[in-house]
């Protein structure tokens, strides 16, 4: 009898036990992931089928090693009260996610709570998706999601991010904080840049080491003796006579300078094409990004 009782209470202990785990499971945040994983795509929305996914990831997998940057795609039916934007800076910090020293990278978030498609970047990531780069994004993943086709959006979005990856920093890239109007410029030297410097360079120190040498072995062109033998002459005179000038007429050009409509204000007079606007989310980290109601 007492075997049966001790036997009745253990099973009940493991019932409470595997409760209790189910329930802390069940309770957590669909934040808490963990980027050592290896899945980048999380579809807690179940928007895509498995088939898809894992070829997404084989996708994903290819990118990362060739452009060293980490990429995620995330469906969320629940955002937790938060934007999209929001949701989506939160997802890849607590999710552990980027490369790097500056955790680059970039998420795509469809959000089925808030309706909205969002892109949360980090790090290198920010500078290579600009304003005007996201955008596009935006247009291409929007299409597919406005239609209920969300492998669609996928795959727009994957494709984008090879291409802007490729083609890397566009030039007069620079970083925009919205929230205290700091600028960052991106510096960098192309490879013409580079050899006219070295050109240049080895032309001026060339013509130095061959000044200094004619200085050296004494030689005199017949300009230099010439001004040597007049130094010494003793008839050698200066002349000094009164000349007038007369003003004869005076003409007056104005011209109206064209304002620039080629800047903004907002980003220090930088060209806005090159501009990527950042902000600081709740962790206290500076992403890029952009978000679009569908």
């Amino acid at each position: 009898m007492r075997m049966k009782i001790r036997y009745m209470a253990a099973w009940i202990l493991t019932a409470v036990w595997c409760l209790a785990a189910a329930q802390i499971v069940w309770g957590s945040s669909d934040i808490e992931t963990e980027a050592s994983d290896g899945k980048r795509i999380y579809d807690m929305a179940g928007l895509l089928d498995n088939t898809y996914v894992q070829e997404a990831r084989r996708r994903i997998k290819e990118y990362q090693e060739a452009y060293h940057l980490d990429i995620v795609v995330v469906t969320a039916k629940d955002a937790q009260g938060k934007t999209a934007t929001e949701y989506a800076d939160d997802f890849y910090e607590e999710g552990g996610f980027g490369q790097g020293d500056d955790k680059s990278g970039i998420l795509f978030l469809i959000d089925m709570d808030n309706r909205e498609l969002a892109f949360s970047t980090a790090g290198k990531a920010i500078r290579i998706f600009t304003d005007q780069r996201i955008e596009d994004m935006l247009d291409g993943v929007y299409e597919g999601a406005s239609q209920g086709d969300y492998r669609a959006g996928v795959d727009s979005f994957l494709g984008d991010v090879e291409q802007y990856c490729r083609a890397g920093i566009p030039a007069g890239q620079y970083n925009y904080d919205t929230e205290t109007g700091k600028v960052s410029v991106y510096r960098s030297i192309r490879w013409y840049e580079a050899l006219l410097a070295v050109c240049v360079s080895a032309f001026v120190a060339g013509t130095a080491c061959v000044a200094v040498k004619r200085q050296y072995a004494m030689e005199e062109d017949e300009k230099q003796i010439r001004n040597l033998t007049m130094a010494y002459r003793a008839d050698a005179r200066f002349a000094y006579g009164d000349e007038k000038d007369t003003l004869v007429n005076k003409f007056v050009t104005s011209r109206v300078i064209p304002r620039n409509t080629g800047s903004v204000g907002r980003g220090g007079g930088y060209s806005s094409s090159g501009r990527s606007s950042t902000h600081m989310s709740s962790g206290g980290r500076s992403h890029g990004g952009g978000s679009r109601k569908f």
